[in-house]
């Protein structure tokens, strides 16, 4: 291969990298939107669907950040796993507040928390 040959392996390589690193991300964010619709009785399972949606949004700015060499899509993915770990956290203990209530963390119950 001459060092004139505009067909560089490389970017090829490159371009298909990021095809399947976006495949991962959408397959992920798929399942954490059919683990919300399809379990809706299991407040746990829907927390870790989304997570799971939010770790997908966070590989896609990994991704575009390397892609583009910039740090902002760095940074937003920090943020969105602080956000995250937040939400883990206060969710957590709110149903481990309201299973010691209520004695059921079933999420057809949940409107009794009104008023």
């Amino acid at each position: 291969m001459s060092k004139y040959d505009t067909k560089c392996p490389i970017k090829e390589r490159i371009f298909m990298d990021q095809v399947q690193f976006l495949a991962v991300s959408i397959i992920l964010f798929l399942l954490g939107i059919w683990g919300i619709f399809l379990n809706r009785k299991n407040i746990i399972i829907m927390l870790m669907s989304i997570e799971l949606m939010l770790l997908a949004v966070n590989l896609n700015f990994l991704l575009f950040s390397v892609y583009l060499d910039d740090l902002i899509g760095q940074i937003f993915a920090l943020l969105i796993l602080t956000v995250a770990a937040a939400e883990s956290a206060i969710g957590l203990a709110l149903l481990v507040v309201y299973y010691r209530v209520r004695g059921t963390i079933s999420v057809e119950f949940i409107n009794l928390m009104k008023g």
